[in-house]
């Protein structure tokens, strides 16, 4: 034969060969490398597998094996086997692309080269569940057999010839069908079969299909002696001898009519019930099986969490926590909690496909079989982030109003302590300048006079503090170039501050102006960098920023909106506690020893802020320092205009304004005052409320 027509002949061979194991459908025929690679792919391989040829060829054929049979190295001991025999054949699991597993029949070949060196191996894997499911159930048939003989009543058992012929008949069978034995035995058993049945040659296909597999196992309708009609659960088993001969065939057939209306109602009700569930889009409604494994998918799961069905069933439903959450052992616990509770209901962060966050509504509750065994979780999943963010920006509100009516309060109740209070260092103070001319030539009672204006003295700073956090206080606003007045105080603070401290600043260009007062800004400044010092007791470094920010109505408070300047100062202490945060703007607060501090500090720095039409905010963490931020409006002038008529006061004059709630105390000082040939007192006893005044009337 010609080289050439020999080719062809074996390319033609080849090509049929190709064609036939293509058209065969019932079994995986494919090719694997020495290694053990995939290098061929059937239809009927992608129909028992469910890989197509794109997703399998060059991966390992142990993907087919489950995770066990893997970590067992049972695919290496198959290829080994089959290197050294020349064939390896074995039935075991198999793991299709979905995760179900089918239960195999296999065969390995080993392929040899025309020089017998081996090219690979040629396999051919059939799934035989239902073979496996068929000897199964010819056990249980058996098993029912004797059952049978034991004297069951709800089944109709008995046995046929080879030819079909009824043979026996038990009490069961007559309770079924109708007929007593004597009517029975001798019958073929065809006549239990509608006509329409008989004539399409159906009881024939049954004892076939026996002959054939061993078993059959089917439903459909049957025929009672009186004519009436049963649906039927039916098993006809071949019986044979030890030799193979067929000797017959055992029966069975049970009354299953009201089974199957139930089955169709639930059918319809689950039917039903996957459209209601499906319907619903703004809860993620759910199954997963006791190990947590998602096994149904809703639309409304779909849209919350990003996945699709195909996507997420066979994953574990801890996927949808946080890496923290999982790491503390969140979703194993969330299911023990419904096993041994009934019932699992929490809120918590929740992550998306695209790994995005939200603050989840989530119910677990375990769903039982009648005997009570755990067969699954049934799971509610709603995005409720808008919602607990309205509830956090409420109770946000809520908060700074009740502050804010605390401090307002505060600053009434200091506002009206100081009043009396400042008139009572007024009264003194002028005793003791009456008292200094009278001992004037006495130098020992001259420098306890000085001791007590001195004690006075610190009594007017410690009431302009408290004035200035109840807003008693008229500030004197002028346009200040706020980089110039920290440059000022950092000049100020250089020699205040310890070794180990130390203070910078940070001005941004172009910082707008303020319109505020110069010294209570200053005294402001240097209040804060005090502080912020007193939280360093081991050194660090105070910063002071600024920034141009416009603030919307309500970032910060409701009645605050429009271009502010941010002034913030921040240090590297030791921070505040969370308790303690809350109350440091309070008068007479303080956490330092009764000698360090009169907790008057950040009051003065808040009624500053306040009274200037900004704000104070201050944020802290312990172990890493605190930062004050104030909020100053921008200056709506420029500066050096006049901001209206001011009374002016001559320095050099020797009045005296006295006003004291008291007028037996202020007389006295009148009297006193009076008689002195240097001095003018007027006793005040009203006063008119005049514009940038709050004095009252």
């Amino acid at each position: 034969m010609a080289p050439n027509l020999e080719n062809a002949q074996q390319i033609s061979e080849a090509h049929r060969l190709e064609l036939l194991i293509d058209a065969v459908s019932d079994y995986a025929i494919y090719m694997l490398d020495p290694e053990g690679f995939v290098t061929t792919w059937n239809p009927g391989a992608e129909k028992i597998k469910g890989y197509s040829a794109a997703e399998i060829i060059g991966q390992h054929f142990s993907t087919f094996f489950t995770a066990e049979d893997q970590a067992a190295g049972l695919p290496e001991a198959i290829v080994a086997s089959a290197r050294e025999t020349g064939r390896h054949e074995a039935e075991g699991w198999r793991v299709r692309k979905d995760g179900t597993h089918f239960w195999s029949n296999a065969i390995l070949q080993r392929v040899l080269d025309e020089k017998g060196q081996l090219i690979g191996y040629a396999k051919i894997t059939r799934d035989i569940t239902e073979r496996m499911a068929a000897d199964r159930a010819l056990r249980e048939s058996e098993r029912r057999f004797r059952v049978l003989v034991e004297g069951v009543v709800d089944y109709a058992l008995y046995m046929l010839d080879p030819s079909g012929i009824v043979i026996n008949w038990n009490t069961g069978a007559e309770r079924l069908k109708g007929y007593t034995v004597d009517e029975i035995v001798g019958h073929h058993f065809s006549k239990f079969y509608p006509k329409e049945d008989r004539a399409r040659g159906i009881p024939a296909r049954v004892l076939e299909t026996a002959i054939r597999e061993g078993r059959y196992e089917g439903e459909g309708w049957r025929v009672r002696k009186d004519g009436s009609r049963f649906w039927a659960s039916v098993v006809v088993d071949a019986i044979r001898n030890e030799a193979g001969e067929l000797e017959g065939f055992a029966k069975i057939t049970r009354d299953i009519t009201e089974r199957r209306a139930a089955q169709e109602a639930l059918r319809e009700s689950e039917r039903q019930f996957r459209l209601l569930v499906q319907g619903v889009t703004d809860y993620a409604l759910y199954m997963i099986d006791p190990n947590g494994i998602v096994t149904s998918w809703n639309s409304g799961a779909e849209r919350i969490k990003g996945y699709a069905a195909d996507e997420i069933i066979g994953q574990h439903f801890s996927r949808f926590y946080t890496e923290r959450d999982r790491s503390a052992g969140k979703p194993s616990r969330a299911l023990h909690t419904a096993t041994q509770e009934g019932r699992f209901e929490a809120e918590d962060w929740r992550v998306r496909k695209d790994g995005t966050l939200f603050w989840a509504h989530v119910v677990i509750d375990p769903i039982r079989d009648e005997p009570g065994e755990l067969i699954g979780f049934a799971k509610i999943t709603r995005d409720i982030t808008e919602r607990r963010e309205a509830e956090l920006a409420l109770k946000e509100a809520q908060a700074q109003r009740a502050h804010a009516q605390k401090m307002d309060a505060l600053g009434q109740l200091t506002g009206g302590v100081v009043h009396d209070f400042n008139n009572l260092l007024t009264i003194v103070s002028s005793y003791v300048r009456l008292v200094k001319k009278a001992v004037a030539s006495d130098p020992s009672a001259s420098k306890a006079t000085e001791s007590v204006e001195l004690a006075i003295e610190r009594g007017v700073a410690l009431t302009r503090q408290l004035l200035s956090f109840s807003r008693k206080q008229t500030a004197a606003a002028e346009v200040l170039s706020v980089g110039e007045r920290i440059e000022a105080v950092q000049r100020m603070l250089g020699s205040s501050l310890s070794g180990q401290v130390s203070l910078a600043s940070a001005v941004a260009p172009e910082t707008w102006k303020i319109e505020a007062d110069p010294g209570e800004f200053e005294l402001a400044l240097i209040n804060t960098a005090l502080n912020a010092r007193d939280a360093m007791p081991d050194g660090g470094v105070v910063t002071i920023t600024t920034e141009n920010i416009t603030l919307a109505r309500g970032e910060l408070r409701e009645d605050l909106e429009g271009d502010f300047v941010a002034v913030r100062i921040a240090d590297t202490g030791t921070g505040i506690a969370p308790d303690v945060l809350e109350k440091v703007f309070e008068p007479f607060f303080t956490t330092k020893e009764n000698d360090k501090g009169t907790g008057l500090g950040l009051s003065q720095v808040y009624g500053f802020a306040k009274q200037s039409g900004g704000t104070v905010t201050i944020e802290s963490e312990l172990g890493s320092g605190t930062t004050v931020s104030l909020y100053l409006p921008r200056a709506s002038r420029a500066p050096g205009e006049d901001d209206g008529i001011e009374a002016e006061m001559n320095p050099t004059s020797d009045a005296a304004l006295i006003a004291d709630d008291d007028p037996d105390a202020a007389a006295g000082v009148t009297a006193k005052t009076g008689q002195a040939p240097d001095g003018n007192v007027v006793p005040l006893r009203k006063c008119r409320r005049s514009p940038g005044s709050d004095a009252q009337q």
